[in-house]
């Protein structure tokens, strides 16, 4: 392995690290985290309702009288971002790079995890069978190889301007 490879993954792990360590100290999940996760499931519940679900939303929780979700951590998107920002604050690249990754990219996990949340509540409402199997499995494969394919994806376009620049 070349030493740039090496760097690359101490500086992504060592971010990774510190950035968990961060998210689970309880200030930031109390008034960081915890909030929002209520913005997802607001975001999701006025989605719900705009499809005809008569949902209601009270905290991390969207539910009706037929089914009901608890977004707790894990399944907000955050772990994603997490893996995300590590990847790219540890590739070297511009900051202005870095920065524009780091926002379309949550921006594309968020979008993502709101469609994880609807299609689980809808499966869960309508197909209660599926839902375990699409919560535990097939959504959390799908998040987690959504950043990375957008860590590579990015890390291609940026990687060329920065070589041409170091020449």
């Amino acid at each position: 392995m070349q030493r740039k490879q090496v760097l690359f993954l101490v500086k992504f792990f060592a971010i990774l690290i510190a950035a968990y360590l961060v998210i689970a100290w309880n200030p930031v999940n109390d008034r960081v985290i915890v909030p929002f996760t209520e913005g997802i499931a607001r975001t999701s519940g006025a989605l719900l309702k705009a499809m005809g679900e008569n949902v209601n939303v009270a905290g991390t929780s969207i539910s009706s009288s037929r089914f009901g979700v608890n977004i707790n951590n894990g399944c907000n998107g955050v772990e994603a971002m997490l893996i995300l920002l590590a990847s790219i604050v540890a590739f070297p690249a511009s900051m202005k790079a870095r920065a524009a990754g780091l926002l379309l990219g949550a921006v594309v996990v968020q979008i993502l995890n709101a469609i994880r949340i609807i299609t689980l509540y809808l499966l869960g409402a309508y197909h209660p069978r599926l839902f375990d199997l699409f919560h535990t499995a097939v959504w959390q494969i799908v998040i987690i190889l959504a950043a990375i394919g957008f860590f590579l994806a990015w890390s291609a376009r940026v990687a060329p301007s920065r070589v041409a620049n170091s020449s």
